[in-house]
C-alpha cells in the first residue's frame, strides 16, 4: 500500500505540473481528462493527507499521556485518541477502497439499450416500465435522459428503446451505478389487458454501454455506410415526410446503429455514431474478456418501491460484492 500511495502522490504533482503548462492550456480536451483524472486523485490525497496528520496527532498526544504532568491534559489526550483511532479506521477503509484497481469507464456516461423479449406485448410494457424507473432514478442522481431512438407499440410500450444517461457533475458517475443493470431482466405479473387473470411471465434485455469519446475509439469511414429514412411511428407508419432518420452500419462487423428521435438528421447522425462506437467498443471487450457475466438479484420484496426508480439499495449490495471480491483478490 506505501508503494501505491507514493505513486499516487508523484502522479498528483505531475498532473498538476501539466495542468499548469501552456501546452495543456491551449488543449481543452486533454485538460479536461487530466482534469478529471486530477479530481479522482484528489479524494485519495486529503485521505493520504489526513491520515498524516492524524499518525502525528497520535504520537503528540502520545507524549501528554506518557508525561504524566497534567492529570486534566492526559484525560483530554486520551479521550482524543480514541476518536482519533476510530477516524483512522473508517479512513484507511476507504483508502483501501481508493487503491482497488479501478474499471477506466467508472467515470464515463452511458448508453442503456432496453429490448422487449419474451412475452410480447407485455413485454413491451415492462420495456416502457423499466424505462420509466431508469429515468426516475436518473432524475434522483442528477443525470440527464436523452432518448436516442425508440420503437413503440400502439400500447405504449418499447419494441426498443435506447437512451442516453449523463452526469451532470463528476462527483456523481454514472457507469460506476448502472453497470450492474446489464442482463436480462424478468417479471411475472397479471398483465392490465389480461381479463382472467392469469399471471404472464415476460422478459427484457438490458445493455449498459460506456459512452465511448470519438478520440477514444477511432472508425474508418470507408467501414461504414450510411442510409437517410423517413422516420416512422407505432407500426411502421411514417410520422415524418423528410429524410431524416440515420442508419449506419458498420460493414467489417455488420452492427447496426440507427436514430430518428431528433428533426435533424445531423443530430441524429452524431447519436447514431455515439451507439455504435460503444457497441464497437463493448464487442472488443468482451473479446478481450470473457469472465463477463449477469450480476441479478431475484426475486425482489418491494418491486414497486424500485419500480419508482429507488434503485440505491439495490446498487450498493452490488457494489458491495463487487469490491468484496477485488479485495479477496488482491489478498492473496
Amino acid at each position: 500500500m506505501i508503494n501505491q500511495i507514493e505513486s499516487i502522490k508523484k502522479e498528483y504533482l505531475e498532473l498538476q505540473d501539466k495542468l499548469n503548462s501552456p501546452e495543456i492550456s491551449a488543449n481543452p480536451s486533454e485538460m479536461a481528462t487530466l482534469g478529471k483524472r486530477q479530481a479522482e486523485l484528489e479524494k485519495t490525497m486529503e485521505i493520504v493527507n489526513r491520515l498524516e496528520s492524524i499518525a502525528k496527532e497520535l504520537l503528540e498526544n502520545g507524549e501528554i499521556i506518557n508525561s504524566h504532568e497534567d492529570e486534566e491534559m492526559t484525560a483530554m489526550a486520551i479521550e482524543a485518541n480514541v476518536a482519533l483511532h476510530k477516524e483512522r479506521e473508517e479512513l484507511e477503509k476507504k483508502l483501501e477502497y481508493n487503491l482497488l484497481p479501478k474499471d477506466p469507464n467508472d467515470s464515463k456516461d452511458v448508453i442503456i439499450e432496453i429490448r422487449g423479449g419474451a412475452g410480447g406485448d407485455e413485454a413491451s410494457l415492462f420495456a416502457a416500465t423499466l424505462f420509466k424507473m431508469y429515468s426516475r432514478y436518473a432524475e434522483s442522481n442528477n443525470w440527464k435522459v436523452s432518448i436516442m431512438n425508440s420503437s413503440t407499440t400502439e400500447m405504449g410500450g418499447y419494441k426498443e428503446i435506447i437512451f442516453n444517461l449523463s452526469s451532470l457533475d463528476n462527483e456523481n458517475p454514472v457507469f460506476r451505478k448502472m453497470k450492474y443493470e446489464s442482463g436480462v431482466h424478468r417479471v411475472q405479473r397479471i398483465p392490465e389487458t389480461e381479463k382472467s387473470g392469469r399471471i404472464h411471465t415476460s422478459t427484457v434485455t438490458v445493455a449498459v454501454l460506456p459512452e465511448i469519446e470519438e478520440v477514444d475509439f477511432k472508425i474508418d469511414a470507408k467501414d461504414l455506410r450510411i442510409d437517410t429514412f423517413a422516420s416512422s411511428g407505432p407500426g411502421g407508419q411514417s410520422v415524418n415526410t423528410t429524410m431524416s432518420a440515420v442508419r449506419i452500419t458498420h460493414l467489417p462487423t455488420g452492427v447496426v446503429a440507427s436514430c430518428q428521435d431528433e428533426k435533424s438528421q445531423h443530430k441524429n447522425k452524431d447519436k447514431a455514431m455515439k451507439v455504435l462506437r460503444s457497441r464497437l467498443m463493448q464487442i472488443q471487450k468482451d473479446e478481450e474478456d470473457k469472465k463477463l457475466g449477469d450480476a441479478r438479484l431475484s426475486p425482489w420484496s418491494n418491486m414497486e418501491n424500485i419500480l419508482l426508480g429507488n434503485l440505491n439499495g439495490i446498487i450498493e449490495v452490488l457494489q458491495e460484492e463487487d469490491v468484496k471480491k477485488k479485495l479477496e483478490v488482491g489478498s492473496h
